[in-house]
């Protein structure tokens, strides 16, 4: 993959933290072939959460890999890990070349239209550790992906990630932030996103 560093990365300024936008990390051309692939070969799931009583689906579709084929544990769902693939594997690299972090899982998430959506959360499982950096590899439909602090304070923060694009949540982002894909009435294409991680 020679697609990296395509732009200037666009530093996000948060208060105690920062994130880092990469728009092209891909070319489209080359995104839209591994969004192809991704929707394709990937082995979806639709999990179930209880939440508050009551056991839903999860809105949206999703898979978990992992190159020590550790199960995860998030929102009270454990999700078992398949192994990373030739183009998990390169992906990765590709990631990790960008931001000059490491990664050794990875969570996939299939938004099949505006209805599928992720609601406020942090990544912050105590098997991501102390020190938790998060990067999210976006590809097909673009979606808005939202930041609001914890306690409250301040607006909330909108970025759209579009075809191809690579946000970087460096630590303590996590600790401090909450982030969600809302709704969005009138979309009715797919979005994969990858969300790369290190779990201890």
């Amino acid at each position: 993959m020679q697609d990296l560093f395509a732009d200037t990365p666009i530093e996000i300024h948060l208060k105690e933290s920062r994130a880092i936008l990469f728009r092209n990390i891909l070319t489209p051309e080359r995104a839209d072939l591994i969004c192809h692939s991704l929707r394709a070969h990937t082995p979806w799931k639709q999990d179930k959460i209880n939440y508050m009583g009551k056991v839903r689906p999860v809105p949206r579709l999703a898979a978990w890999y992992s190159k020590t084929l550790q199960s995860y544990f998030y929102s009270g769902i454990k999700v078992a890990a398949h192994p990373y693939t030739n183009l998990i594997t390169e992906l990765n690299n590709l990631v990790e070349s960008a931001t000059g972090y490491e990664f050794n899982s990875v969570l996939a998430n299939l938004y099949r239209d505006g209805n599928d959506s992720v609601s406020w959360h942090a990544d912050d499982e105590p098997s991501l550790g102390r020190s938790i950096t998060i990067a999210s590899l976006s590809f097909g439909k673009s979606r808005d992906f939202q930041l609001k602090r914890k306690d409250g304070q301040g607006n909330t923060i909108t970025i759209e990630l579009d075809n191809g694009s690579l946000l970087l949540m460096q630590h303590p982002t996590q600790r401090f932030w909450l982030h969600q894909i809302p709704k969005r009435k009138n979309i009715y294409n797919q979005r994969i996103n990858l969300t790369f991680r290190y779990l201890v």
